[in-house]
């Protein structure tokens, strides 16, 4: 019994969701080789007013990829040389690799120890030291693991600075703020469906989700080269950044079983905090907050990540670390500015993070075993 637990343990199951949805996706797929419409065909304008009518957003753009959805964005603010943009230094590339692409100069911020996610007595210091021949333009603020980052009071710190916020929500679609979802938190929301995301295709996918009909008409245009009413009426300098229509096919029928999923999700994510609180660090829910369980992480103790990964892995336990080295520190991001010359609690996140197996197909004695281990370990 214990040896087949482990057999089909895995950190994110696509093929238990695949097996669930049956005949569904092949038969979505066949829908738009039968119509051929394989660029925004009719099946991306209906993911488009699902996600809109989901999140209750004003409006919705869906694109090739998250790390499009933030260069979208940042295009549409005409962000470029001598501009400032303030994000977290723990964070996966993107969030950095838009701005330094778009020729401004990221501002590296530190996270908060509890939530991993921006904090905002660093946010203050950046904006307080920030080198006067730059200009500060606005924040990315990342919802890390899947849990939204403090929107409110980032808003009112950018309200006091003429700043603008983009929410990068790569992690946390399904995440709310008192009952109110991710998409709808902050002016301005990039997410991702990368195949590991919450809600997720079966390639690259992202949306930008916006509060501001006038940048969602020139985010449209932006997506498809740029154009104005006809395809080749060039109105702007864009991209080619447009889902496929299979994506977004797959994607419709996903999202008729994302909300038992995410329910699933936070279910097995109450059961590792229940065992686990009293030997690691578990994730921090504020009360008026829903956590999409993109990721389950937890902080393990001084110096024994290593020997925690070891004994799981021994074990049958398959785990990841998101992320080993913040990227202040990594060598392409490294000469960039910083809120501090240490980013303390960002280098201490990458020494001790390490993310347990968090999908919703997981059983209740397939996650009980994992905490068994854990415990067992440390």
């Amino acid at each position: 019994m214990l040896k087949e637990k482990l057999e089909k343990l895995e950190f994110i199951d696509l093929q238990a969701q695949r097996r669930l949805i049956g005949d569904k996706i092949p038969q979505a797929i066949e829908k738009v080789l039968h119509h051929g419409s394989y660029i925004l065909g009719p099946e991306v304008l209906a993911l488009e007013q699902e996600l809109l009518a989901y999140t209750q957003a004003e409006d919705v753009i869906t694109c090739a990829n998250g790390t499009d959805a933030l260069k979208l964005l940042l295009l549409a603010r005409q962000v470029g040389p001598g501009d400032a943009v303030f994000v977290p230094t723990f964070t996966f590339a993107s969030t950095a690799e838009v701005v330094a692409e778009s020729k401004a100069t990221p501002i590296f911020v530190d996270v908060c120890p509890h939530t991993f996610n921006l904090d905002i007595n660093s946010l203050q210091q950046a904006l307080e030291t920030l080198d006067k021949k730059l200009t500060p333009k606005g924040i990315i603020a990342v919802d890390l693991f899947g849990l939204p980052a403090d929107y409110p009071s980032i808003q009112a710190i950018a309200d006091q600075h003429d700043l603008w916020v983009i929410g990068d929500a790569a992690q946390s679609f399904g995440g709310s703020i008192n009952n109110q979802k991710v998409g709808s938190l902050a002016a301005t929301t990039a997410t991702s469906f990368f195949p590991s995301k919450p809600l997720a295709c079966y390639g690259d996918g992202g949306a930008i989700f916006t509060k501001d009909k006038s940048l969602a008409t020139l985010i449209r245009s932006l997506r498809n080269h740029g154009c104005g009413e006809h395809r080749y009426d060039h109105i702007h300098i864009g991209l080619n950044s447009r889902l496929d229509t299979v994506q977004a096919a797959i994607l419709l029928e996903k999202f008729k079983i994302f909300p038992n999923e995410l329910k699933r999700r936070n279910e097995i994510a109450h059961y590792y905090n229940n065992a686990l609180k009293e030997v690691v660090q578990i994730p921090i829910t504020p009360k008026n907050m829903g956590h999409a369980y993109g990721l389950y992480t937890i902080g393990c103790p001084g110096g024994k990540r290593d020997e925690l990964i070891q004994a799981l892995q021994a074990n049958g336990v398959p785990t990841n670390v998101y992320y080993r080295k913040p990227l202040h520190l990594q060598p392409a991001y490294s000469q960039f500015p910083r809120a501090s010359s240490k980013l303390k609690n960002a280098e201490l996140a990458c020494s001790k993070v390490l993310s347990l197996p968090m999908h919703p197909y997981l059983s209740d004695a397939q996650v009980e075993y994992v905490c068994e281990q854990v415990k067992k370990a440390l």
